[in-house]
């Protein structure tokens, strides 16, 4: 028989031991199905044992002790390496580390061979793992590629749905959910990101999730998109008032038109504030104003006591990688000149 946790709930079609996941939708009802979310109407699970200390030292955590860091998400063409080296030449020098994602319906290299193409072009490297795609074993070999290749850092997430129309009849694994990944890459020595999405239901349970994350070895906590400053604000209070003591890193959504703007607004867990959005589409210069807005929602997210840095995220533009990645540069270099 397996531990106890290690018994994934009954109902969850993720199989998750330490949920809720970020996917829960607005009226509590899974990600997956019509059901409501199993983990509703339980406490929640806690992390058994101690706690896991990481060894290995981290470029983007040691800045964050001293100054604001900038953390930029990695939109590149799909299975092509001139895309990476391209985009990454411009978010290398003005960024502290750069996401590389991991999506349902975009596949694209296989994660430990991503992240070397990414630090051959001279980036420095924070990798998503997700349990979606991947059995025990599969992780565990792209954890040790990983610290092989010399990743600054992991962000273990359990990983969405892969929707109905998404390769039908692909099967999808979850042997683990993101805590337990977070515990065996913290395990293996890697440095540990971990998400939180403060307004997915139940908004109640999550600033305790994040303590328990850090128990199982996270340090540093990348919140998805909400719909405020002050909303982050209450969310590192509460979880501070839980128990977490580690870094944040919040979301700051950067979009010029509007497919990159409503695919972020479609996105399961996230929150977008709708005035500030239709703003910017409204403005007589979209690119413009979308930069601007994303400046000035980094700027108040770094005045929140625990926020270290925070995460250019979403594709920029829908005029392709590379203009997307011209987007995200501006707004670090804004950063930057302003920190």
């Amino acid at each position: 028989m397996q531990p106890a946790s290690d018994v994934p709930r009954v109902g969850c079609p993720k199989r998750m031991v330490f949920g809720p996941c970020g996917g829960v939708r607005d009226d509590g009802r899974c990600e997956l199905n019509e059901d409501p979310c199993v983990f509703l109407s339980d406490p929640l699970v806690r992390w058994p044992g101690p706690p896991v200390q990481p060894r290995t030292p981290s470029t983007l955590l040691d800045r964050a002790t001293h100054a604001p860091v900038v953390l930029a998400d990695l939109s590149v063409i799909p299975f092509d390496p001139a895309s990476v080296r391209r985009v990454v030449d411009v978010l290398a020098p003005v960024a502290d580390g750069l996401l590389v994602g991991e999506h349902a319906n975009r596949p694209d290299f296989p994660p430990t061979m991503f992240a070397a193409e990414v630090i051959g072009a001279g980036g420095r490297v924070w990798t998503t793992l997700a349990c979606r795609d991947r059995n025990r074993v599969v992780l565990e070999q792209e954890l040790a590629g990983l610290a092989a290749v010399g990743v600054d850092g992991v962000l273990c997430v359990t990983g969405d749905g892969r929707g109905a129309s998404v390769r039908p009849g692909v099967t999808q694994v979850f042997d683990l959910d993101g805590i337990r990944l977070a515990g065996l890459a913290a395990g293996m020595g890697l440095p540990v990101a971990v998400p939180e999405s403060p307004e997915a239901p139940p908004v109640e349970l999550r600033p305790a999730r994040v303590a328990e994350k850090q128990r199982a070895g996270a340090q540093l906590c990348v919140l998805n998109h909400v719909s405020s400053p002050a909303r982050v604000a209450a969310f590192v209070e509460a979880a501070r008032g839980a128990g977490a003591t580690l870094p944040f890193i919040a979301g700051v959504a950067v979009y010029t038109d509007e497919p990159s703007a409503r695919v972020l607004q479609r996105f399961p867990g996230l929150r977008l504030d709708g005035a500030v959005v239709e703003r910017v589409l409204a403005a007589p210069d979209p690119r413009v104003a979308g930069i601007a807005a994303a400046v000035a929602e980094a700027r108040a997210l770094l005045a929140i006591p625990g926020v270290v840095g925070v995460n250019l995220s979403g594709t920029g533009s829908s005029s392709g990688v590379d203009d997307g990645a011209q987007v995200k540069a501006e707004v670090a270099a804004l950063l930057r000149g302003a920190l």
